[in-house]
């Protein structure tokens, strides 16, 4: 079964035109909302032919083929589309769709993910040689590098950082919150706070012992609508936070997830308006 699926997707592509080897990729799969704005701010839009749900980023990009999301891709979805690139952030999948994509012969390229300053210039750099522009990229990671060691001098001055947990969902009244290393702790750290979460890395469901004593100060979220948003009064009847700090001052600071959390040439933006949010917009 699966060797007839490689071969019916190696089938589309070799129906493409083959690039010449010094040719810079012109049909190009962008794969995660911080590759997709990269790509656009590198001047590469007109190259790209399909996007993942994620990449919302300019708002112009919504007019592409969606591949779905990020981590739940199907492969013969985007062979269909006859792709010569495929440039993914680094948790795109699942393995066996990528398999797929590289079995059929179609270059596809994964960028970095370190959710720090360095991490953005290292991903603008990795974005801009993948698609053979790498002056540009040059120019465009110093300028959001400049911004970012401002927001970071910024930072630097706060005395009495305020605690901050990010959280992810909270379905069920459970709380999935944003660990050590994770992109919540890096741009909470960006911003002069200290992330709440402790004891665990990435995204991870705490126990609610864990939340009592993470005892934020804030609560910080993503913007969102549907089955995944949560009043905030919903949030602070929770009884692992209906004592926290946060309760008693009612702060949570909701925000663009693709904004907050992408690591892209936003980043410092981001980070600014967290931190006046914060803080108050003078320091």
């Amino acid at each position: 079964m699966r060797q007839a699926l490689l071969g019916w997707v190696a089938g589309l592509v070799s129906a493409a035109t083959p690039l010449a080897a010094d040719e810079p990729a012109q049909r190009i799969v962008s794969l995660g909302g911080s590759i997709t704005e990269i790509a656009v701010a590198l001047g590469a839009e007109d190259r790209l032919i399909a996007r993942d749900s994620t990449s919302t980023y300019p708002a112009s990009v919504t007019a592409l083929p969606d591949v779905g999301y990020l981590r739940a891709l199907s492969a013969e979805g985007v062979l269909a589309l006859g792709p010569d690139l495929v440039i993914a952030e680094a948790d795109a999948g699942p393995v066996e769709a990528v398999a797929v994509l590289r079995a059929a012969g179609v270059a596809f390229v994964t960028m970095p993910d370190d959710p720090t300053p360095e991490g953005v210039g290292a991903k603008i750099r990795a974005v801009a040689a993948a698609l053979d522009l790498p002056a540009q990229g040059e120019a465009l990671a110093a300028e959001v590098e400049a911004s970012l060691a401002t927001q970071a001098a910024l930072a630097a001055r706060v005395t009495a950082p305020r605690r901050v947990l990010f959280i992810l969902s909270a379905q069920g009244g459970r709380i999935m919150a944003g660990g050590a290393g994770s992109s919540a702790e890096g741009i909470i750290r960006l911003a002069g706070g200290v992330n709440a979460a402790t004891g665990f890395a990435g995204f991870k469901q705490m126990t609610d012992e864990a939340v009592l004593a993470a005892a934020p100060d804030v609560i910080l979220m993503m913007d969102r609508d549907g089955n995944h948003s949560v009043q905030d009064a919903e949030l602070f009847a929770l009884p692992s936070l209906a004592t926290s700090p946060a309760a008693k001052s009612g702060k949570v600071i909701r925000m663009n997830g693709l904004k907050l959390l992408g690591f892209g040439p936003r980043t410092a933006q981001a980070a600014h308006l967290l931190h006046a949010a914060l803080y108050g917009p003078e320091r």
